[in-house]
């Protein structure tokens, strides 16, 4: 491989790989470097789910990018996107409160919903049960990845389009240094490469570059719990499916003025005191994605969160599950846990060296549904374009 490139990037989950695609866009010679043989964390230990619906302010327009890019990049190369929509269930009043001020708010900005009566939700999907479904708001224009297939399928439609992109896996990056006009990027078998500019996008990886300095943000790193059941392509659940503690946690949805009035009702505490909010994601196969759960450690303490599985967060996810559709979970195929890094107080964490180094995580859970938007803003940034 060459030595010199215009642009390195350091992680080839969604985030990098967006950067090195709109980097592409403009030209410029692009090395995409990555620690694990493929990736292996957040990217692909989540729903994959592009719900733009959801997000709030810049965040929401980097999602109605990101979805216009995916439909058009499918076009061209099967990434798994499928155009199925979004749905908030609303189970109580509280609820239909929230999505009905949410409707106004996207009416307001010519982003399309329709509300959906208890009848018509139960007409669409009628593997749910009626006595959780009050109503519900759906976004037809919204799209849906299948995360074990998206990325790699993405770096496939990237090497094939562009010949100025390349990636090289199973290489850690232990060094990144500025000398004279140049980054000078150092891999674990000592082979070094060399740009300008050098992109960081390393999600919860915060020990081989730079630890004294993500040591002193206030960084956490947040463990979900997931399960998929067994494949039933006869299940109609069709779609991104969120549900009433959604609604309760989204930030579309927290930062409306009728939120500040909503409180939590008592048989809900449990499930919130352990982040958890329902989704439903059925998969190509038919397989059901259920979950996600949320616990959180800060930079320095994210071993404390351990790699185990919590059973009883499981059965308290199957048991919500169960209460809002009539699925079989007496017998899941799978559980796992998945973790991503978020800012406590920021919305991410963004940190240039000499204009020359620049570090992006923290993005929390947006980074399937907002990755592709703030990559390119960032990158017309960088490069002054």
């Amino acid at each position: 491989m060459q030595k010199s490139y215009d642009l390195i990037i350091i992680g080839a989950g969604a985030m990098g790989t967006f950067h090195a695609y709109h980097a592409a866009l403009m030209g410029k010679k692009v090395l995409v470097v990555e620690r694990d043989k493929q990736p292996v964390n957040a990217t692909v230990r989540n729903f994959g789910m592009v719900i733009a619906s959801g997000m709030s302010g810049k965040w929401f327009d980097y999602g109605v990018y990101a979805t216009q890019l995916y439909k058009t990049i499918q076009q061209h190369h099967d990434i798994s996107v499928r155009n199925n929509g979004s749905l908030y269930i609303a189970s109580d009043e509280s609820e239909q409160i929230l999505i009905h001020a949410l409707k106004s708010h996207y009416d307001a900005i010519g982003y399309h919903a329709a509300l959906m009566s208890q009848k018509q939700l139960l007409d669409k999907h009628p593997v749910l049960n009626a006595a959780y479904c009050k109503e519900a708001l759906y976004f037809p224009q919204e799209v849906s990845v299948e995360p074990n297939l998206f990325i790699h399928r993405l770096h496939d439609y990237i090497t094939g389009t562009f010949s100025n992109v390349k990636f090289l896996m199973s290489a850690p990056a232990i060094d990144c240094s500025i000398s004279t006009n140049e980054v000078i990027v150092t891999m674990a078998g000592g082979q070094q490469f060399k740009a300008p500019k050098v992109v960081i996008c390393s999600g919860h990886e915060f020990k081989l570059l730079f630890p004294g300095l993500f040591s002193q943000q206030k960084l956490s790193v947040s463990k979900l719990q997931m399960l998929r059941t067994k494949p039933d392509k006869s299940l109609a659940l069709e779609g991104n499916i969120a549900t009433g503690l959604s609604i309760r946690r989204y930030e579309a949805f927290t930062s409306l003025p009728e939120f500040d009035s909503i409180t939590t009702p008592e048989h809900l505490l449990e499930l919130e005191s352990y982040g958890i909010h329902i989704l439903f994601k059925k998969a190509i196969d038919g397989s059901l994605i259920i979950g996600d759960s949320h616990q959180y450690k800060s930079v320095g303490e994210e071993e404390k969160l351990g790699y185990h599985l919590d059973q009883h967060i499981n059965n308290l996810m199957l048991k919500e599950a169960k209460r809002i559709a009539n699925i079989d979970t007496s017998e899941t195929a799978e559980s796992w846990a998945g973790f991503y890094s978020l800012h406590d107080t920021e919305e991410t964490f963004e940190h240039t060296i000499d204009d020359k180094i620049f570090i992006i995580t923290g993005i929390g859970g947006k980074g399937m549904t907002c990755s592709a938007g703030f990559a390119e803003e960032n990158i017309r940034r960088i490069f002054d374009k």
